[in-house]
């Protein structure tokens, strides 16, 4: 009973604090949020001015962007007008120099035109003095003409004259040549008639034209160019025959007897000094003219030839005409 009623004195009455403590603690919180409100009522109307605020900004910002858009196509403008105007005074500025220079010009030419004229006055009396100097030269030269084409004409008139003499002169020496060739023929034609009465009638002798014609074998045997003895004595013959025409042509008459060598188409036996038929050819005929001199007969009544193979007189191949082609030829004729 004692312990119950220490328990009622002791205990407290707790709740009015309580409640004081609370009312004060909604207070407290009433405050706070009140607080809280008044500050984002201060702040909402702070940030919707700052908002605001930004708004005008952006706006001045484009506005400036546009206006510094606007500055810099302007500014593009004036920098092209700039350089055209440039060019234009760059032009302007060549133009007045040309145009200086070409007054300068004008200015030094109207200056040197008194000195020109006088320099065209000098050269025109040089010039009037040189045509009289070439007129007097050209008159000399025409009077150098004129005695020129009297000494040519009279040149071209002892061409015609020389020219008449000298034919007349031809003329007559062909008709003396003529007439020299016909006393010729007629010595020869006495010549190979004495011949062939000297001689006899013999096939292996015989006149062809205007040569006497004998048989190589007459003089030769084959492949050689040794006269014979038997041919020998036929010589002798033709010697005396040539001395006794020497005596009767009369000396003017410049003859000589021209021995011609031939051989037919066999080639020969090479020796020491006949390796052809034109060594055979060439050798008969000097053996003959060697032979007639021997006799007595003028070396420079004679004359050698060989003509090899290459003048047949007949052109077959049978021993009778390889034999006709083997022969030695006399010719009387002018040298």
């Amino acid at each position: 009973m004692a312990l119950s009623r220490t328990r009622r004195d002791s205990g407290m009455n707790y709740w009015p604090g309580f409640v004081d403590a609370l009312s004060t603690l909604v207070l407290s919180v009433i405050f706070l949020l009140t607080v809280f409100m008044v500050a984002e009522f201060f702040l909402s109307q702070e940030v919707e001015g700052k908002d605001t605020a930004l708004g005008r900004l952006n706006a001045q910002i484009a506005r400036l962007s546009q206006l510094l858009s606007l500055e810099q196509t302007g500014k593009a403008n004036l920098e092209d007008e700039v350089a055209k105007l440039r060019a234009s005074l760059s032009a302007a500025e060549g133009e007045r120099d040309r145009l200086r220079g070409a007054a300068a010009a004008g200015a030094n030419s109207a200056s040197d035109q008194g000195s020109q004229l006088n320099l065209q006055k000098e050269a025109t009396a040089r010039a009037v003095a040189q045509i009289a100097n070439l007129n007097e030269q050209i008159g000399a030269l025409r009077r150098q003409i004129a005695a020129l084409e009297e000494a040519l004409n009279a040149s071209e008139k002892k061409e015609t004259d020389a020219q008449l003499h000298i034919a007349d002169l031809g003329q007559r020496l062909n008709i003396a040549l003529a007439q020299r060739v016909q006393e010729l023929s007629r010595y020869q034609s006495d010549f190979f008639g004495k011949l062939r009465d000297i001689l006899g009638n013999r096939p292996d002798i015989r006149v062809v034209g205007d040569r006497f014609v004998f048989q190589s074998e007459v003089f030769f045997d084959t492949g050689s160019a040794v006269v014979r003895p038997e041919g020998r004595v036929e010589l002798d013959k033709l010697a005396s025959a040539v001395i006794d025409l020497e005596k009767k042509i009369p000396p003017e008459i410049n003859w000589v007897l021209r021995v011609d060598g031939h051989t037919d188409i066999k080639p020969v036996n090479p020796t020491s000094q006949i390796k052809s038929n034109w060594d055979l050819s060439t050798a008969r005929a000097i053996s003959v003219v060697q032979y007639l001199i021997s006799k007595g007969v003028p070396p420079r009544r004679l004359a050698a030839a060989g003509f090899g193979e290459f003048q047949p007189i007949d052109p077959g191949t049978s021993d009778e005409a390889l034999a006709h082609n083997r022969r030695i030829e006399l010719k009387l004729t002018e040298r």
